[in-house]
């Protein structure tokens, strides 16, 4: 029997899976080596990343252990700020996988980790220790697991197709200042990767979600947009 912990350690399941569906897993090493290529942006809360096959999560678990220390290192002795950067590093990571056992371990893996690395610094009276770990409040937990379940989908990032047969879409979610305020706005993964070499920009179209750095990219207004709300009520803006 092969367990969540063995497998999103292997980098092989199955025969058969590696068969049916080209599965095999990268293993932690190189990870790291290539997500090093980038550190910068690994280590930028904001800084967006999508993982076309995302598998159980190898690359968005260890993009989000670097986020999340860098949450640490700034915010970590202001409990407000910390909650909203840390949800905010959540928000920026995005995944599609084709298999739906995988995506349930992804999004698990990731809550997980979070859980794990969740760690402010609440202030006490006393001198002598300085301060307690912060918990996990019911709010950020769920919004946490709400922005997971939002932004690691299950479908083909070839078709761009959701495994229903709707058009892969992701929620762009952009923090407006310090007081919590997020504004959602929804693409479809089509109009995203979009080339502009064949697709001129048209008047009115605005910056690509997942833009790299100096490429003038261009995608066509959002699907759908949201009202400004608080990030922890974000479960309730459906």
């Amino acid at each position: 029997m092969i367990t969540k912990d063995d497998k999103k350690e292997r980098q092989v399941v199955s025969k058969q899976r590696v068969a049916d569906h080209g599965e095999v897993y990268t293993a932690k090493r190189e990870v790291n080596a290539m997500l090093d290529l980038v550190k910068e942006e690994t280590e930028r809360i904001d800084s967006r990343f999508l993982e076309p096959a995302c598998g159980t999560g190898n690359f968005l678990v260890e993009i989000l252990n670097r986020k999340m220390e860098a949450v640490r290192r700034k915010f970590a002795k202001n409990r407000y700020e910390y909650d909203q950067a840390s949800a905010m590093a959540v928000s920026s990571m995005y995944g599609v996988e084709l298999l739906p056992d995988n995506v349930e371990t992804c999004r698990q893996r990731l809550l997980e980790t979070f859980k794990a690395l969740y760690n402010p610094i609440e202030q006490t009276t006393s001198s002598s220790t300085g301060g307690v770990r912060g918990r996990l409040s019911p709010e950020l937990e769920r919004c946490i697991r709400y922005l997971l379940c939002k932004n690691i989908l299950c479908g083909d990032a070839l078709t761009m197709l959701q495994n229903d047969g709707k058009p892969i879409t992701f929620c762009e979610w952009t923090f407006i200042g310090t007081n919590g305020k997020v504004k959602r706005r929804d693409f479809e993964l089509a109009e995203l990767l979009r080339n502009v070499e064949y697709d001129k920009p048209k008047a009115g179209e605005e910056g690509l979600l997942f833009a790299d750095t100096g490429e003038p990219t261009f995608v066509h207004l959002p699907k759908r947009e949201y009202p400004l709300t608080d990030y922890l009520k974000l479960p309730d803006y459906e």
